[in-house]
């Protein structure tokens, strides 16, 4: 129940743009890591913030380069893809660098969730050109 909770938790806020909520959802956890000897800038150059940043900035490219066609499902269909492919590859950065099997768990099920929708949207943009 609890992961259900944080799965659409999670799914509300990347789908109303917080992807800094995302962010800061992914870096949550730091069990097992002893992060009072890090700073700050420390902490934004690690290989998992990196990680989570590139996914952002990925998604923020591919955003910019929607041609918005002025039909807001179709829009919204063109933008919610490479939405859910950051939540697929930040949840992928979770499982390369994270250690809680709660969250990892969480992860997995992101990128099932999220890999499904954006066939669904792709097929949905396929099916209505015109639309």
């Amino acid at each position: 129940m609890i992961l259900k909770r944080k799965l659409a938790a999670l799914t509300a806020a990347l789908i109303f743009g917080a992807g800094a909520a995302g962010l800061a959802l992914a870096q949550s956890d730091h069990s097992g890591h002893d992060m009072s000897t890090m700073s700050a800038s420390d902490a934004a150059s690690s290989p998992a913030a990196m990680g989570y940043m590139k996914a952002m900035d990925t998604m923020h490219a591919a955003m910019g380069k929607i041609d918005y066609s002025g039909d807001p499902d179709i829009d919204f269909a063109r933008g919610m893809i490479p939405h859910h492919q950051a939540a697929i590859d930040m949840a992928k950065v979770q499982l390369e660098h994270g250690k809680d099997p709660e969250i990892r768990k969480l992860s997995e099920e992101i990128i099932k969730a999220q890999e499904s929708e954006i066939k669904q949207l792709e097929a949905w943009l396929a099916a209505h050109p015109g639309k």
